[in-house]
């Protein structure tokens, strides 16, 4: 009996120990999460304050959604991972109100925010003429406090309906008890985006595409008129034939003279350099395309990864009273959510020079205006 005592009592201390690494290890790892979604943004809000080429409506937009992220980091993931390692609510109900406001508008607003720069960006790759005009600070102040708007209206009746239900003191979720609260809570806050955000990258990439081709059918065009051009210049003995001088030459009027602008024109234009030319062009039209391809994928991609799994949970549990998910994927699904606040400002300004620089300045300490 004593031995069998024994056997149970050192099994029991094994998982306890194993419970305590377990529970430090997820801390370890959520707290590194935090502190680096935290450091991020911080850099993504503080590059765009202190460059003035940054001062752009569009990264006004970004800045907005770093800033949105920001908060994710500061106020949401910390309590989660108190939540999280001790698996019950010990904060009260007050807090845990807080929280979940906080939570729901801060998730809300970011997800929002996408929708908001993708339909910046179609609008400024399909009407570039008119909306250079339009595209103000004041317009950008205007979508962003919409945004804004809309994910309060959307996360305060979830939290208005579960102060009539009956909640326990040890725990701070919201349950989902009708059809229409979770429908408008998930489609609002994420079904309805991620289709509007679907349609806007698909148009982007489509009008990226003909613009692409259209710009190179015009240079095509221009080819062949400055290649008929070059035939008759090319009859003049001091023309060269093999000579390919660089466009950047030709466009530079202050180091030739009106005479020798026709000269050098005819040896630019030489059928084997205009093969040449008109290659590179080709390859870079197509490695533009391949660029701007990767790079909504990369968006659509990283948003549809780290929220779909989260707002389908929701869905689903919520609508089959006989579906369970265990806590720790529910957890696990959340903190995949909160990874999009970590994603987002790495996308959004990973392939801007401008972005690149600022950042190198700011890591070096340099402080420029």
């Amino acid at each position: 009996m004593d031995l069998e005592n024994d056997t149970y009592s050192n099994f029991t201390s094994e998982e306890l120990a194993k419970g305590k690494t377990s529970k430090a290890l997820i801390s370890l790892s959520l707290s590194v999460l935090t502190i680096m979604t935290t450091v991020i943004n911080s850099l993504v809000i503080t590059a765009i304050i202190v460059t003035r080429k940054l001062h752009h409506p569009a990264n006004y937009l970004i800045c907005s959604l770093a800033v949105t992220d920001f908060l994710v980091a500061v106020l949401v993931m910390p309590f989660s991972i108190v939540y999280t390692v001790k698996e019950t609510w010990v904060m009260g109900q007050v807090v845990c109100n807080i929280w979940l406001s906080v939570d729901i508008t801060c998730c809300t607003c970011s997800i929002l925010h996408l929708a908001a720069i993708a339909l910046d960006r179609y609008r400024a790759i399909t009407d570039a003429v008119e909306y250079a005009q339009q595209r103000t600070p004041k317009r950008a102040g205007i979508m962003i406090t919409i945004v804004w708007v809309i994910s309060i209206f959307i996360s305060m009746p979830p939290l208005f309906w579960r102060h009539q239900g009956n909640n326990k003191e040890d725990e701070c979720l919201i349950k989902h008890e009708h059809l229409i609260y979770t429908i408008y809570s998930t489609f609002g806050a994420f079904y309805i985006p991620l289709a509007l955000i679907l349609i806007l990258y698909y148009k982007i990439y489509r009008a990226a595409k003909t613009l692409y081709h259209k710009r190179s059918a015009s240079r095509h065009i221009n080819e062949e008129v400055n290649g008929k051009i070059s035939s008759i210049v090319a009859k003049s003995p001091k023309t060269p034939s093999t000579l390919c001088i660089s466009e950047k030459s030709i466009s530079d009027p202050s180091t030739i003279e009106d005479g020798e602008k026709v000269h050098i024109t005819a040896r630019s234009l030489n059928p084997s350099c205009q093969q040449e030319k008109t290659w590179k062009r080709h390859k870079i039209s197509s490695t533009r395309e391949k660029k701007a391809a990767y790079t909504l994928g990369l968006i659509l991609g990283a948003f549809v990864i780290c929220w779909l799994p989260f707002f389908l949970k929701e869905l689903i549990v919520n609508v089959c009273e006989s579906c369970y998910i265990s806590p720790e994927m529910s957890d696990f699904l959340t903190w995949l959510g909160y990874l999009n606040s970590l994603i987002n400002p790495l996308i959004y300004t990973i392939f801007n020079e401008d972005f690149k620089k600022a950042f190198q300045k700011l890591v070096r300490c340099r402080h420029f205006l």
